[in-house]
């Protein structure tokens, strides 16, 4: 069964707009398009994005364990990972910006090496494994059954627009990380919009009881 067009667009829209916010990945990305060029930036943007398989495996074999020993449990996690877009929601509204994108003037590397590093550090990363049990289970709707299935989805939806951005971020990396070098006030901004995301998803699920 596939999800719900209320689900997809819900999802898709919160998820563009905190993979939009300026982050660890995609100052990487400009930072590598910016001292090694577009191709590289792409490639490395794409193994980041890519990585975000891995996560939704463990996400859709973590959610379907939950659901299978225990619907009490599936809404224990779903309160925690609720508190827990809170705090980081928390944390961005209280950021006082200043995002900078480092050109590390690095040597080239292949853009197979690039690729793979990209690929490797999003795939270890615990903190993209707890954001993943945290976030995907808010856009399930238990009661239409097939949980795994749905969470497969948006953690499928949540790569390849994770792979459209990245993309994007590393061919316009020389004009974008400028414009964010030039102005701080635009990282405070975005990361004012993806507090306001985070609480308000973790807010809807901890009430939503």
């Amino acid at each position: 069964m596939l999800i719900s067009p209320e689900q997809f667009f819900g999802f898709l829209a919160a998820a563009v707009l905190i993979t939009a916010s300026p982050g660890p990945d995609n100052l990487m990305v400009l930072g590598v398009g910016m001292s090694r060029g577009r191709a590289r930036g792409i490639a490395f943007g794409l193994g980041c994005a890519l990585g975000c398989l891995t996560h939704t495996v463990l996400a859709t074999l973590g959610v379907s364990a939950l659901i299978a020993a225990s619907p009490a449990a599936f809404t224990a996690l779903k309160v925690f990972g609720g508190l827990y877009l809170i705090w980081l929601g928390w944390g961005a509204l209280r950021s006082k910006g200043g995002a900078h994108v480092a050109a590390d003037g690095m040597p080239d590397e292949s853009l197979a090496k690039l690729f793979g590093k990209g690929l490797f550090a999003n795939s270890i990363n615990p903190k993209v494994v707890l954001f993943f049990l945290s976030f995907l289970p808010q856009f399930v709707v238990a009661e239409r059954g097939g949980v795994s299935w749905q969470t497969a989805q948006l953690g499928l939806i949540f790569t390849l627009q994770a792979c459209v951005l990245f993309g994007l971020l590393g061919y316009f990396s020389g004009a974008i990380g400028k414009w964010i070098n030039r102005s701080p006030r635009a990282g405070l901004w975005l990361d004012r919009i993806a507090g306001t995301i985070f609480v308000g998803l973790g807010v809807r699920l901890i009430v939503a009881r």
